[in-house]
């Protein structure tokens, strides 16, 4: 994706209308652009390069912080010895397993792992940064579509179809069954780095006119630090699952409203777009920029739990660059930056979380977080405590 700067790096890190670019605003995958404040044009750019080196870091023991629910079926257990013949061709088939259903509510992290990972963050030295290396705190995934399915294992875990639609990035085995183990399991992956065995997903798009679906061509997760400061920055935990935005929020996003997608552009133009659907929810762009969404989740972590009720009381936003006291643990802010390949039409869209509506404000995402942490040790280190800019495979040169 390129990108065009739209506020300064070391404004708050609540922006002023949500859903709208931070730092960037993407346009063409590949390309990355750090520009200066209030400027739509981008300053300079950077390749991503596709075949950059994937070899994997070293993984540690620490990869276990996934919560401990206990399997669905045991697998792989000790044969029964051999018995006698059989006198008859009748056989009854074993009862089949009841299905696990993954914990919800409360889910208590591994203070064990936890421990293990942060000790081992703590020991890690910092690797030189090459004297071209910006000074944005980040670090990525860039992800590709996956798949869609109306499940979600963080809201509904083990219902499949319980859901309304959903599109995921990352992990391709993710399911309403899915359990942090299993994104360690099964670690296939349309993000790079592949180190990054998360899974991410938002409300499927769907063209009004045609009700099909329009599916991502870009999604970039950030992980960023959206403060001033990275004193006391510490990584993600492995396991953490949460949710930004509001599916259940069914307002109007006319020109000027905040929470509504945006035009994306490489150089000057409308944010809002050129006109506007006819229900006046959805932009319609110009030129070659086409519809995007950014949002950003907490940066702050209370230090206990994996997952809350509502999949939001176990996190928190940062202010005034600290964290509250409630929540003391400064964790990556991760940010969804997402790219449709659709420029717009009078007919305009509609969300799966909204479908009557027809508005961009049931927008939200979830994100169920799961790195080799050897990887997010490293990237959270050199990328964000010592305040650098890093691609998906280390500092960006």
């Amino acid at each position: 994706m390129s990108y065009a700067s739209f506020r300064d790096p070391d404004a708050s890190p609540a922006p002023a209308r949500p859903g709208r670019p931070g730092w960037f605003a993407p346009s063409k995958l590949g390309m990355a652009a750090g520009g200066v404040a209030v400027v739509l044009v981008a300053a300079a750019a950077v390749v991503y390069l596709a075949d950059a080196p994937t070899k994997p870091d070293p993984s540690n023991a620490a990869n276990a912080l996934a919560d401990t629910s206990p399997a669905a079926a045991q697998l792989g257990s000790p044969s029964a010895p051999p018995s006698a013949p059989a006198t008859s061709t009748s056989v009854t088939p074993p009862a089949a397993a009841a299905p696990v259903i993954p914990k919800t509510g409360w889910v208590p992290v591994d203070q064990a792992a936890w421990k293990a990972q942060a000790d081992a963050y703590r020991a890690l030295k910092v690797d030189p940064a090459p004297a071209s290396v910006g000074n944005l705190p980040e670090f990525r995934a860039d992800c590709t579509y996956s798949h869609r399915l109306p499940d979600d294992p963080i809201v509904a875990p083990g219902l499949p179809g319980a859901s309304h639609m959903h599109s995921f990035v990352g992990n391709k085995a993710l399911t309403a069954n899915t359990q942090a183990k299993d994104l360690l399991k099964f670690t296939a992956t349309s993000c790079k780095p592949m180190q990054d065995h998360s899974a991410y997903w938002v409300p499927t798009l769907y063209d009004n006119a045609t009700g099909k679906p329009v599916e991502t061509s870009g999604f970039r997760v950030y992980y960023r630090s959206a403060m001033k400061s990275s004193t006391g920055q510490m990584p993600t935990p492995n396991g953490l699952r949460m949710i930004t935005g509001d599916a259940k929020k069914k307002q109007p996003t006319p020109r000027g409203a905040t929470g509504q997608f945006y035009c994306a552009f490489y150089g000057p133009g409308d944010l809002d777009g050129i006109a506007r659907s006819t229900n006046g929810n959805w932009p319609i762009c110009g030129g070659d920029a086409t519809l995007h969404f950014m949002m950003q989740f907490p940066d702050c972590w209370d230090g206990k739990h994996l997952d809350s009720p509502n999949h939001k009381d176990h996190v928190a936003y940062g202010a005034n660059n600290a964290c509250p006291r409630s929540h003391p643990v400064k964790i990556p802010a991760i940010t969804f930056d997402i790219q449709y390949p659709v420029k717009g039409t009078p007919a305009g869209y509609y969300l799966s979380s909204d479908k009557g509506g027809k508005s961009a404000s049931s927008m939200h995402g979830d994100a169920f977080v799961m790195w080799d942490v050897a990887t997010m040790n490293k990237r959270t280190k050199n990328c964000l405590l010592q305040r650098r800019t890093c691609d998906n495979y280390g500092y960006q040169k």
